[in-house]
């Protein structure tokens, strides 16, 4: 699984109007249904209300490839230039091992 997290930042709460955008249109829908897509979820900093974190997890590589080919693409980026929202990439490749037992006695279960 890869998971990439993306950090839209803007001015006068535009990220967020982004985000509200993006799941009005049907956008969001639309790629959660795409065959890979395992998570797309917006979530807002608290200390830092000018940018929102969309957490973007795929099966593979392949699946990430085949979605940025696609024409929602450019409905996304015209989004973004109409927002005028700037970016900050991460990505990471998921170890399928998940945590060791170890670190497991700090979570609730």
């Amino acid at each position: 699984m890869i998971t990439v997290n993306l950090y839209y930042s803007g001015t006068n709460g535009s990220a967020r109007r982004f985000a509200e955008e993006m799941i009005a249109s049907g956008t969001v829908d639309a790629i959660r249904a795409e065959d890979g897509n395992l998570r797309y979820a917006y979530f807002f900093p608290m200390d830092d209300p000018e940018t929102v974190l969309l957490i973007d997890q795929w099966r593979d590589q392949a699946a990430i490839d085949l979605h940025h080919a696609s024409p929602m693409m450019a409905q996304i980026a015209a989004l973004r230039e109409k927002y005028d929202l700037h970016m900050k990439a991460e990505s990471f490749v998921s170890d399928e091992s998940g945590l060791p037992e170890k670190d497991m006695r700090f979570i609730k279960r």
